[in-house]
């Protein structure tokens, strides 16, 4: 069976892809907490990052680093939630599903740590 939403093209897909994506973001600030921790380091880094930068390729690499960390967040919460739509009991295929979302958050983070402090004092 196919989505019936697949079927739309040109604007009219534009527009709907448009409203998927503030809807997701809103239910992620809404429901995730750490997607909301997340979203305030973001917007404390970004400014920071053009401040603290001395050329593009700097400011590049802070600012895709920082963004990479929510990136790879909201991918780990649609995992979760696809996991607890299928069943909320203990199954060991789904703490490994949800242990690795977790993992590449943690890899994200240490991404952003390695960046900034390479960009910042090497």
């Amino acid at each position: 069976m196919e989505s019936p939403f697949k079927g739309k093209t040109g604007i009219k897909r534009l527009i709907n892809a448009i409203g998927y994506s503030f809807a997701g973001f809103k239910v992620a600030f809404k429901k995730e907490d750490a997607f909301r921790q997340e979203v305030l380091m973001t917007l404390i880094l970004v400014p920071l990052a053009i401040y603290l930068s001395t050329n593009a390729i700097e400011l590049v690499l802070l600012i895709f680093s920082t963004l990479l960390v929510p990136i790879v967040e909201l991918l780990n919460s649609a995992i979760e939630a696809t996991v607890d739509r299928i069943s909320l009991e203990k199954h060991k295929l789904a703490k490994r599903a949800k242990d690795i979302g977790s993992a590449a958050v943690f890899l994200s983070l240490v991404n952003l740590s390695a960046v900034w402090l390479i960009v910042l004092f090497y």
